[in-house]
């Protein structure tokens, strides 16, 4: 075999840092060492990967036709070390779990850390990662093959990526308990009301967009913060109103600093959604985690 893997990891680099000097920092190597690996890469496979701009090196049509190929394959050699015990002392007869998952806020914040917890209960040496970010970012981090599954709040709209319905979250309309509020808040006193919003991007601005928007046709006034948390604490300061799923109001709501409205909007969810990468295994465990079939995809 004539490639190398450290050649795949340049390719990567440099597809995802943009230049050879800040790729050969992520890996360690001179900027001519970066730049050798790719000449003999792009040499053997005869064709340039990269069009030059300027400074800058941007995938060719050749180039994205190589990159989650190279992708899954240096995930599955990451995989393969691990498994192998390379680098640390194991028990050669209990093979250490290593779990990476991308989880937008809600998910990671308020559903995740149970089924976490149950799982380490039962694995004490099992390792999890747990990344939180919104949707976009949980879907760009599938992609990169930085995790093993995504767990997102919104439909994902990037092809190549095998999308699974996994659960529906309730949400629910809140404001500050001392809000000058009625008993039941009619659509004009919404449309005119502040919305406490999350960012572009987010599963739960999608998700809040697509179930009131029909009823309300536009937020008058709005806010963008940028967390659940945040938004939370801003209805409960009295900001606005806030459409969010009902666990991660929970809290606030037992307390008394937020309320539950009574609308005449129909009851209100979203559709939660498992994504995975289709040259990623999914070990087992995570399945198991997630109350996912073993069949859904295939299990390492």
């Amino acid at each position: 075999m004539h490639l190398t893997l450290r050649q795949w990891q340049v390719v990567v680099a440099i597809a995802d840092a943009g230049t050879t000097a800040a790729a050969g920092q992520r890996l360690g190597l001179s900027q001519s060492a970066t730049s050798a690996a790719l000449n003999e890469l792009e040499g053997q496979v005869a064709a340039p990967l990269f069009d030059r701009i300027g400074r800058r090196l941007v995938l060719n049509a050749h180039g994205r036709a190589l990159l989650d190929p190279a992708r899954a394959l240096l995930d599955a050699a990451a995989a393969l070390e691990t498994q192998a015990g390379v680098g640390r002392a194991h028990d050669p007869h209990r093979l250490p779990l290593r779990l990476r998952i991308g989880a937008s806020t809600t998910i990671g914040n308020y559903l995740l850390p149970a089924r976490i917890a149950t799982l380490l209960a039962a694995n004490p040496q099992a390792e999890v990662d747990l990344r939180i970010g919104n949707s976009a970012d949980v879907v760009a981090a599938v992609q990169r093959l930085e995790v093993d599954l995504g767990l997102i709040e919104g439909p994902c709209h990037e092809s190549g990526l095998q999308v699974l319905p996994w659960q529906r979250d309730a949400l629910v309309i809140v404001a500050a308990a001392s809000a000058d509020l009625p008993e039941r808040v009619d659509l004009p006193v919404l449309a005119g009301a502040r919305w406490l919003l999350r960012e572009p991007g987010s599963g739960t601005r999608e998700a809040v967009e697509q179930g009131l928007l029909p009823h309300l046709h536009h937020f008058a006034r709005s806010m963008q913060l940028g967390s659940t948390e945040a938004i939370k604490q801003a209805a409960a300061a009295g900001l606005g109103i806030a459409c969010l799923s009902r666990l991660a109001v929970a809290d606030l709501v037992a307390l008394g600093s937020l309320r539950i409205l009574d609308t005449p909007l129909p009851p209100l969810s979203r559709q939660l959604w498992v994504v995975r990468h289709p040259g990623k295994r999914i070990p087992l465990p995570l399945a198991e985690l997630l109350a996912l079939p073993a069949a859904v995809f295939d299990t390492a």
